[in-house]
């Protein structure tokens, strides 16, 4: 073996076992996010959330417990306004119609929204 590759040899297994005692960083926050996206096993269930806010109501299924909303923006969720459709209960959905302009309360979990409480608004 010549000079030049016993050197080069040397240095490269100098490098591996400096690295191999050296103590790895923990992830950062997005990254650890970033590996629960790709493996699913790391996500913990998201904290749900609660907001509230008014809108207008743009279809209602009282057979699926679902009604659609055409909200404001809503602060606590960080939310601009949009159309969206949300579950409820159907007691909260027995005196209202298509067209009424509603005060609402809502929890999210992160992928769902919940109507808590949905009256007429004044």
């Amino acid at each position: 073996m010549n000079k030049l590759t016993a050197i080069t040899l040397s240095l490269a297994l100098g490098a591996g076992l400096v690295a191999c005692g050296k103590q790895g960083e923990a992830p950062k926050t997005e990254e650890k996010a970033a590996m629960a996206d790709d493996t699913g096993t790391m996500a913990a269930p998201a904290e749900t959330k609660h907001g509230k806010g008014t809108a207008t109501v743009t279809a209602i299924d009282t057979a699926k417990g679902q009604v659609t909303l055409d909200h404001g923006a809503i602060a606590e969720l960080e939310w601009p306004p949009m159309t969206m459709g949300f579950a409820a209960k159907p007691e909260l959905l027995k005196d209202i119609k298509v067209g009424d302009k509603v005060a609402f309360e809502l929890n999210w979990d992160g992928k769902a929204g919940t109507i808590t409480k949905l009256d007429k608004a004044p």
